[in-house]
């Protein structure tokens, strides 16, 4: 079976050699994507997840403009965490406000693990209506995004919560933070044909273009207004059309380019690590007393996991 529709695919997509692509298998959902146009120096990373976000969210009874967030933040923290090497780096996403109606929002990636909650005022977000902007969620809030890579060195940048999603945040973080001009697009669905969040990331890694004072030059840069301009045509019923491989949206936004190198995709997972053996280990830390503080009248320390809506009962 052809990997990709339109017969050139010999010509624009050069595929990594790996047993898990030599039987050319399109790749639909629950897996994020990563590819290359090496001619216009620029990385991107695609996904879409269904059954995985389905998994995250029925670990509470979200109503929908927070499963709506929560979807959009899942989608980037792959996207995002996927731009990591190594099983152990972590991409983590968190949002707080202050007197905001999302108290918090904080989800992250580790080696295709995803996980998320949202902590939020239920009263103040039935007022709203059905469909309530950013600004009306968190009111004057900050998205902080952490990097911890696979060495134990820790990246973070904070930027204010505006614009009209999350995924534009996220583009300003790149822009002040790390200076790398970045396009995401985030697309979710809810309703008949089931849930369904996918995003796109594309960005522009130029040679010999460092720091703050070269980020007007960077954005100017005609290979990265190239690759924008065409990233920005992406749709969000192609990015969320269940008949439309991951690889043919590559293939549709870039199939000009002389050539697209494509990495074999990254399954997808809910990542809750939660274990009692974990919370144990944590427990443990605490002085006797302050354990003793924790116990019910059973002598038992319960312990809630807000990513799974567990409870452990640890006899420690």
């Amino acid at each position: 079976m052809s990997l990709l529709p339109g017969g050139g695919l010999a010509r624009l997509l050069v595929i990594p050699i790996c047993a898990a692509m030599a039987e050319m298998t399109e790749t639909f959902s629950d897996k994020l994507m990563g590819f290359t146009l090496p001619g216009r120096s620029a990385r991107g990373r695609v996904v879409r997840m269904d059954s995985v976000l389905d998994a995250v969210l029925s670990a509470h009874d979200y109503p929908a403009p927070i499963t709506h967030l929560l979807g959009e933040a899942l989608v980037l923290g792959a996207l995002m965490g996927g731009l990591l090497k190594g099983d152990t780096a972590q991409m983590t996403i968190q949002a707080q406000t202050s007197g905001g109606i999302v108290k918090l929002l904080v989800c992250d990636y580790r080696a295709g693990a995803v996980r998320g909650y949202v902590d939020f005022d239920g009263e103040r977000l039935e007022r709203l209506g059905a469909n309530p902007t950013l600004a009306a969620l968190f009111g004057e809030g900050y998205l902080a995004i952490t990097f911890e890579t696979e060495g134990n060195q820790r990246y973070q940048g904070i930027v204010p919560l505006e614009g009209s999603s999350l995924a534009e945040a996220c583009e300003s973080y790149f822009s002040q933070s790390e200076q790398i001009p970045t396009l995401i697009r985030v697309a979710s669905r809810a309703g008949a044909k089931g849930r369904a969040a996918a995003g796109l990331l594309v960005q522009h890694l130029a040679d010999g273009e460092e720091g703050r004072e070269r980020l007007h030059v960077r954005l100017d840069h005609p290979d990265w207004e190239h690759v924008a301009v065409l990233a920005g045509t992406i749709s969000h019923d192609e990015l969320l059309d269940p008949a439309l491989s991951l690889e043919a949206i590559i293939w549709r936004l870039f199939h000009e380019e002389d050539e697209v190198r494509v990495q074999t995709g990254v399954a997808l997972s809910r990542g809750c690590r939660c274990s009692s053996e974990h919370y144990a280990s944590i427990i443990a830390r605490f002085p006797p007393e302050e354990q003793q503080e924790m116990r019910n009248d059973d002598g038992i320390i319960e312990v809630d996991c807000a990513f799974c809506s567990r409870t452990f009962a640890l006899a420690v």
